[in-house]
C-alpha cells in the first residue's frame, strides 16, 4: 500500500520534493501546504513543474493538510528566518499523528545537540502524544556531514581529523530571502547578515558537528567560528539580486568541533558569486559546486562529490541531492518509533529502484 504523503511548502525545495512525491509509486499524494495565497487552489502537478492534473490542489490551511491524514508530511518549509514559527508547524503535525520527513529546521538534524532542553521537550512531547516520528536531513548540513563521512571512516584503523566543505557558486541561486535577507549578498562589509550574527553558524552546523562526532564515539568539548568576506570588484548582477561594488560577494567560513584541544571535525564553505573572486580560495572539482570529505587517518580519504542534473544547473543539482535525501527516508520515517530521529537512529536508504524495472 502506497503511503499517503503530503507536501509542505513548494518554494525550491518544496517543488523538487513535490515532484518526487508525485512521480514515486511508494507514495499517495494526498495534500499541499503553500505560504502565498497566489498558488493557493493552484494543482500540485502544475505547481511541481509536471503540467499534469493530479487532483490534489493547494491550500494554505494547516487543518487541511491534518485533515487529508497523511502519514508523513514532507516539510521544506523557510526556516532560517522563522524558527519558532517552523517549530509550532512541526509540533503541530507531529501532534496529529503525522510523521515529519523534513529539510529544515537544520538544528533539527540533530535535536539532542541543536535545540534547547525546553524546546526539545516540546516537540518530544508533541512526537509521543501523537506517536509519530521527526525525522529533519538534506545536503549540507546534511548527508555530506554525517552518513558520508560516517561509511568512509568506517573503513579506518585510525581517525585524526574529518573536514567537509561546500565549495559554491550562488549567482544563479534565485532565492532573494536566502542570498540577502541571510547570507548578505550585495550588502555593505560593515553590516552583519544573519548568517554570521555570533552563534549562528554553530546553530546551523554544530547539530552536525555534534552527529558526526557521536557517529565517531567522541564529544566536542567546544566549536569555534571563522568568517572572511569578501567585496565585489565591481557592480555586477546575480539571480537573486545586485552586487554592488564593495559589498559582499563571497564568503568563506568554518566551523570547528574541537575535541582534547584538537580540530577533530571542519565543516568549510567557500562561496563565490563570481569564478574569479579569490583565486586563493579552494575550488569546486566541477565548475560551480561541489562537496568534499576529507579524512585524515590511517588510511586517508579525499572524496569529491559533484551532483549534476538533467533538470538544472549545480544549485538545482544540490538541492535536488539534499531533497532525494529527505524523501527517500520517509517509508523509514514512518515505520520507525515514535520520537525525534537522526542518521544513527534510521537504517540506509535508497531510491525505489531503476527506472522501468518498477
Amino acid at each position: 500500500m502506497a503511503i499517503r504523503v503530503a507536501q509542505i511548502a513548494t518554494g525550491n525545495a518544496g517543488a523538487i520534493a513535490l515532484r518526487h512525491l508525485i512521480e514515486d509509486p511508494r507514495f499517495e499524494l494526498v495534500g499541499v501546504w503553500v505560504h502565498s495565497a497566489d498558488k493557493a487552489g493552484r494543482d500540485a502537478g502544475e505547481l511541481a513543474g509536471l503540467g499534469v492534473d493530479t487532483g490534489v490542489t493547494a491550500t494554505t490551511s494547516a487543518a487541511d493538510i491534518v485533515a487529508a491524514a497523511p502519514d508523513c508530511v514532507v516539510y521544506c518549509a523557510m526556516s532560517d528566518t522563522r524558527p519558532v514559527e517552523a517549530a509550532r508547524d512541526i509540533r503541530e503535525y507531529l501532534a496529529a499523528g503525522i510523521n515529519v520527513a523534513g529539510t529544515a529546521p537544520t538544528p533539527l538534524i540533530n535535536p539532542a545537540a541543536g535545540v534547547p532542553g525546553s524546546a526539545r521537550a516540546k516537540l518530544e512531547a508533541a512526537a509521543l502524544e501523537g506517536g509519530a516520528t521527526l525525522f529533519v536531513t538534506g545536503v549540507d548540513p546534511g548527508f555530506t556531514n554525517d552518513l558520508l563521512p560516517l561509511a568512509i571512516t568506517g573503513t579506518c584503523r585510525e581517525v585524526r581529523q574529518v573536514r567537509c566543505t561546500e565549495f559554491s557558486d550562488y549567482a544563479t541561486y534565485d532565492s532573494t530571502e536566502s542570498m540577502v535577507d541571510v547570507m548578505g549578498f550585495g550588502t555593505p562589509l560593515d553590516q552583519t547578515p544573519l548568517l554570521f550574527l555570533p552563534g549562528v553558524l554553530t546553530a546551523g552546523w554544530g547539530a552536525s558537528i555534534h552527529l558526526l562526532a557521536a557517529g565517531l564515539g567522541v564529544e566536542v568539548d567546544e566549536i569555534t567560528e571563522h568568517v572572511e568576506r569578501e567585496p565585489a570588484p565591481e557592480t555586477y548582477e546575480v539571480a537573486a539580486c545586485t552586487i554592488a561594488e564593495g559589498t559582499q560577494a563571497g564568503f568563506r567560513f568554518q566551523i570547528t568541533g574541537m575535541v582534547a584541544g584538537e580540530p577533530v571535525i571542519v565543516v568549510e564553505h567557500v562561496t563565490r558569486t563570481r569564478g574569479d573572486l579569490r583565486p586563493d580560495w579552494p575550488y569546486a572539482v566541477q565548475e560551480g559546486h561541489s562537496y568534499r570529505v576529507e579524512v585524515i587517518g590511517e588510511p586517508s580519504y579525499v572524496l569529491d562529490l559533484a551532483a549534476q542534473s538533467a533538470d538544472g544547473d549545480h544549485n538545482y543539482s544540490a538541492i535536488l541531492a539534499g531533497v532525494g535525501r529527505v524523501v527517500n527516508a520517509v517509508p523509514a520515517v514512518v515505520a520507525a518509533a515514535p520520537g525525534l530521529t537522526t542518521t544513527l537512529d534510521l537504517p540506509l536508504t535508497g531510491a525505489p529502484g531503476i527506472v522501468g524495472t518498477r
